[in-house]
């Protein structure tokens, strides 16, 4: 029997994965959520559930540790996706990569001056490459969460981050001013499984993929 495994991160990107794992015949054996294993036996013999940090997802695909697995287009962006087949945009935890600025400031007027502005994100490859492209020269602040802060305290000119509802830019006096991507949650293979176990994991792709409605 081949055994495949996939790797899933808690929170968003479980509970959205949650119905279409039902959709493909797949259920885990634990609530994710409660449960502190962290390789999850699912009611198919032949699949079990790797359960990971969400920027972590791309590296078990990518090297092996996992066979499949569900990751955000923004993860595989500042990943790099080296390694990874994306043969399904899943369609789920749908949202948008954004540049923002505090109320205010001339974010524009900014850009078109030159100015070298200070922005804060987790997600640094995606945002040098961003303004690399437009020709602004900026100052990278690394920071993991919290990032709406940065500007409020005179920390950064702008954050580049996830919006959904934008409820968050709001409450704290934000404005999103460009978008960088949307974004959205991609079944990703390890390209050597594909070969090695294309007969147990094609199947399962295809599932995945009418599942999502592709």
């Amino acid at each position: 029997m081949v055994k495949i495994s996939i790797a899933l991160s808690k929170g968003r990107i479980f509970d959205e994965t949650a119905p279409l794992l039902e959709r493909v015949g797949i259920r885990p054996n634990d609530d994710p959520e409660r449960s502190r294993k962290l390789v999850l036996a699912t009611n198919r013999r032949d699949v079990q559930l790797i359960v990971v940090r969400a920027s972590d997802t791309p590296t078990y695909v990518e090297r092996g540790g996992a066979d499949l697995g569900v990751a955000g287009r923004d993860v595989l962006a500042e990943h790099g996706g080296e390694g990874l087949y994306q043969p399904v945009d899943l369609g789920i935890a749908a949202c948008r990569m954004m540049v923002a600025v505090r109320k205010g400031f001339d974010y524009a007027g900014a850009v078109r001056q030159g100015a070298r502005l200070r922005v804060a994100t987790k997600y640094v490859n995606i945002t040098r490459e961003h303004f690399a492209a437009k020709g602004v020269h900026v100052d990278l602040i690394r920071l993991y969460g919290s990032m709406e802060l940065a500007p409020l305290v005179g920390l950064a000119d702008a954050i580049v981050d996830l919006v959904s509802t934008g409820n968050t830019l709001r409450a704290n006096s934000l404005v999103p001013v460009e978008e960088i991507m949307p974004v959205s949650a991609r079944l990703i293979v390890n390209q050597a499984a594909l070969k090695t176990k294309r007969a147990a994991l094609q199947p399962l792709i295809d599932a995945f993929s009418k599942a999502a409605g592709r």
